[in-house]
């Protein structure tokens, strides 16, 4: 790794102003733009090879991922991350080059906006991902759970008297509580009607078929009944990124200095919905310094004061007109 890679990624985590991210994207946009193939093709495909501030820079649609290794010329991954996904689908592949700034990346992240895992009994209810394997999601939380370095802490699967067992010891403690589950996984436990009310529940998301599904808010007022908890957090990462948000009780995520969230119209990805309005979700994660930055996911959001809410996904269908999203391979 060159000086300036060093300096460039030190220089990610260390933003502070509005002032210093906009710098410090437009050096890892150049550096993206003249180190990885794909997205190159993809900004001269597009004409905007020349952006003044960041939020000019093209956002390569996530489904890239799916189809193509997308890495630093020269890179090798350190390690392969893979969505989770039904039989047969397609999953997105994340080459990291290097994971040490994935661990750099959540770590500041969770201490920014949940909290020091020194101080927490860390649980973790994600049957599926560890079904599947290869997921950036448990380690990510495999290591919050070593940072933890109390023997409470650890993974469970179906078990689910050990939550309660566990967690009446982590309080007897002292300990901060927190239980990290899928969707499907945590409904099953708000049945059991254990009084949970002192852990703080980060939900991650999915059902995967294994329920009906149901809104964001059904879910947490389901979880909020059965678990005796005042409100449910969660988490917003992906297998595409290596930097994660976090939502408080009022469902608004926060993300770290080094991660920005956009809106995108719909219907023409380089117009902005009205204030106020719901678009799709672009993502600029410095994190992703070998792989891409600048993410068009499939997510709808709606941008707030406090931070942005997760509003669902995009139907593909509802997309009209001449769309380069809809053009990528």
């Amino acid at each position: 790794m060159s000086i300036n890679q060093i300096d460039l990624i030190q220089e990610i985590f260390e933003i502070c102003t509005e002032e210093q991210f906009n710098e410090t994207a437009l050096k890892v946009y150049q550096y993206q733009l003249s180190n990885i193939q794909i997205y190159r093709d993809f900004v001269k495909l597009v004409g905007r090879e020349h952006p003044k501030h960041y939020s000019e820079i093209p956002f390569l649609p996530i489904s890239f991922f799916k189809n193509s290794k997308i890495i630093a010329t020269g890179k090798s991954e350190e390690i392969l991350f893979q969505s989770s996904g039904t039989t047969g689908s397609i999953r997105s592949k994340h080459y990291v080059a290097d994971v040490t700034i994935y661990e750099q990346s959540f770590s500041k992240a969770y201490k920014q906006l949940i909290g020091d895992p020194t101080d927490q009994v860390i649980l973790a209810l994600l049957p599926n991902y560890l079904e599947q394997g290869n997921s950036s999601l448990v380690y990510m939380v495999d290591q919050l759970i070593k940072q933890t370095n109390n023997e409470l802490s650890g993974f469970l699967l179906d078990d689910l008297e050990q939550i309660e067992t566990r967690y009446l010891q982590a309080k007897a403690s002292g300990k901060k509580i927190i239980i990290f589950g899928v969707s499907y996984a945590l409904l099953d436990l708000a049945s059991k009607n254990i009084d949970l009310s002192q852990a703080l529940i980060i939900e991650t998301g999915g059902m995967k078929g294994r329920r009906k599904e149901l809104s964001k808010s059904e879910l947490h007022k389901e979880l909020q009944k059965g678990l005796n908890v005042p409100y449910i957090a969660s988490e917003y990462g992906m297998t595409e990124l290596l930097s994660q948000g976090y939502s408080n009780k009022n469902g608004i995520f926060k993300t770290p200095n080094w991660m920005k969230i956009f809106l995108r119209d719909i219907n023409d990805p380089f117009s902005q919905p009205q204030t106020g309005k719901t678009g799709g979700i672009n993502i600029i994660d410095l994190a992703n310094i070998h792989s891409c930055a600048f993410i068009a996911t499939e997510d709808l959001g709606k941008i707030t004061p406090e931070g942005f809410q997760l509003m669902g996904r995009i139907d593909l269908s509802d997309i009209r007109g001449c769309n380069l999203l809809l053009h990528q391979d």
